[in-house]
Parts: C-alpha cells; sequence; structure tokens
C-alpha cells in the first residue's frame, strides 16, 4: 500500500513538473528571460528524474528474484547521486552563464510575459510542495523527500522571480530603465549560488550509502542492543557491522561464545536473535538481520 501511494506521488509531482518545464521554456523564449528558461530545463531535467526515481520505486516494491536475490535497495542512492548531481551541474552552469551576462552588460526582458509566468508558476510550486511533502509524513520515502526538496527549490526560484520581476517593473517605471537590464542575469546568479548547496548535500548523502559508510546513529543503536544481549547470555563480546542503502539497514551481528560453552537449542539461539531484533527495532522487509554464533572470532572478523 505505501509502495502504491508513493507510486502515484511521483506520478503527480512528474505531471505537474512537465507542466511547468514546458511553461518555463515557451515563456523564457517570449520573455528573453535567462531566469525563466533555467526555471524551465530545471523542471525538464527534474521530471526526468523525478520518472528514474518512479521506475526504482516499483523495482524496489518488487520480491527479490533469482537474479537480483538481495533485492534493488542499491539502485536508490544511485538514483539521488545523479539526480543531485546533474541539478547541481546546471545550477554552476546557470551561475557562470547570469555572471558572464552581468559582465556583459545584461540584456533586455519583456516584464508583461515575465510577470504572468512567475505568478502562475509560484501558485502551482506551492501547491505541489504542500501535496508532497503532507504525502511524505505517512509515507517516509526517501525519493518523495528528495522531491519535497526539489519543489521546495522550485518555489523559491519562482518567489525570487516574481519579487525580483516586480521590482524589476516598478523601477523601469520609475525611468532606471538601465538597470533593469541587470535583473535577471543578477537574480539567475543570486538563485544559482543558493540552490547549489542542496543538491550537492543529496550528491555526498547519497555517495555515503553507495560506499556502505556505516551510519553513526545505526551503528550506536546496534552495537547497544547486541552488547546488552551478550551481557545478559553469557557471551564473551560481540562484533557488528552496518551499512544503510536507500531505504534498507542492512545488520550482521556475531556473537562470540567461550570455545568450551555447550550449543543451546536452536530455539534458545532463535530466542536471542528475535530479542536483539526487537532491541534493534525496525523489523519489516527494508531490514536485513542476520545474527550468527561462533567460538573463533576469526569468523566474526
Amino acid at each position: 500500500m505505501t509502495a502504491a501511494r508513493e507510486q502515484h506521488v511521483l506520478k503527480v509531482s512528474i505531471a505537474a513538473t512537465v507542466l511547468i518545464g514546458a511553461i518555463g521554456v515557451a515563456f523564457g523564449m517570449l520573455s528573453g528571460s535567462l531566469s525563466i528558461l533555467f526555471d524551465g530545463v530545471f523542471g525538464a531535467l527534474d521530471a526526468a528524474m523525478t520518472g528514474l526515481s518512479l521506475l526504482v520505486s516499483r523495482l524496489i516494491a518488487r520480491e527479490a528474484s533469482q537474479r537480483f536475490q538481495m533485492g534493488f535497495w542499491h539502485l536508490e542512492p544511485l538514483v539521488l547521486a545523479v539526480n543531485g548531481g546533474l541539478l547541481t551541474v546546471i545550477c554552476f552552469y546557470a551561475f557562470v552563464s547570469s555572471v558572464t551576462a552581468l559582465f556583459s552588460g545584461g540584456h533586455e526582458l519583456a516584464f508583461d510575459w515575465a510577470l504572468i509566468y512567475a505568478c502562475v508558476v509560484t501558485a502551482i510550486c506551492f501547491g505541489m510542495l504542500t501535496y508532497v511533502r503532507r504525502a511524505n509524513r505517512s509515507i517516509g520515502s526517501a525519493l518523495i523527500a528528495l522531491d519535497v526538496k526539489s519543489w521546495l527549490m522550485s518555489c523559491l526560484i519562482s518567489l525570487a522571480l516574481l519579487l525580483a520581476f516586480g521590482l524589476a517593473f516598478l523601477l523601469s517605471r520609475a525611468g532606471y530603465e538601465d538597470w533593469t537590464r541587470y535583473a535577471d542575469p543578477a537574480l539567475l546568479a543570486i538563485l544559482t549560488a543558493g540552490l547549489m548547496p542542496a543538491p550537492a548535500s543529496t550528491v555526498i548523502a547519497a555517495v555515503k550509502e553507495i560506499l556502505l559508510v556505516a551510519p553513526e546513529d545505526l551503528h550506536r543503536d546496534v552495537r547497544e542492543a547486541a552488547e546488552a544481549a551478550a551481557g545478559r547470555h553469557g557471551f564473551l563480546g560481540c562484533r557488528t557491522y552496518v551499512a544503510k542503502v536507500g531505504r534498507s539497514r542492512v545488520i550482521e551481528i556475531y556473537l562470540i561464545a567461550a570455545p568450551d560453552r555447550a550449543v543451546g537449542s536452536f530455539a534458545e539461539l532463535d530466542a536471542i536473535r528475535a530479542e536483539i531484533g526487537a532491541a534493534i527495532g525496525g523489523e519489516g522487509r527494508d531490514r536485513w538481520l542476520t545474527i550468527a554464533f561462533t567460538a573463533d572470532p576469526k569468523w566474526a572478523d
């Protein structure tokens, strides 16, 4: 049910993003605005990446197959890394273009088309931001969380466009037409410089998951649960290994016993597993928990 809701939200987001992208490219050409054109291209790229996220969401919802026995969790951080990387690159390119335009004397802008675009798109973006944010409160999807970031960025862009174009329009009416030539490239430079950290941080987080960097909070929780169980049941110690890949948590625990300790029944060992699993929490198909018992530490290293 959660997977179906996630896919529905992503489909709605794709439709809205395609609409905004098409409007942005059209109005950018009509008004001669680099900022609006950037917004349209940004939207088109975001739609493509959201479509890829939808495909990955469907794959993750499937059961593991003979060919992909560990499931499709590993695709999620790959999509996040590609998405964030492309958004970072396009922001950087737009920033360089805007600075070049500033030093070239700016350019003329048709404010009537620009203001119409800014009003329409601002309303759409804030509506979509509210929708996806509310939906993800109950779904808790990393893919939709990235989509929330994208809509927040779109809201900031469209709102800044509206304010800047409105101010530039007032300046032109007040007799300061020469200054309005710099409004569009200056706005684009400010927007892209402010937006770049968001997708860049997404890339960093995704790369950590791809490289299987152990999350500190997950490592701490698993370590505490394993050590507590080892102490209660008379084991000499334990080894723990954790990783977070997309929405999955991969956890391996080795409980080390004395060489002369008698092995209990399988029911006893399974009870210890259940005890540790309950202490860790988050039971479900997204938690891959392995608990092994050994008297030789080499099997745990």
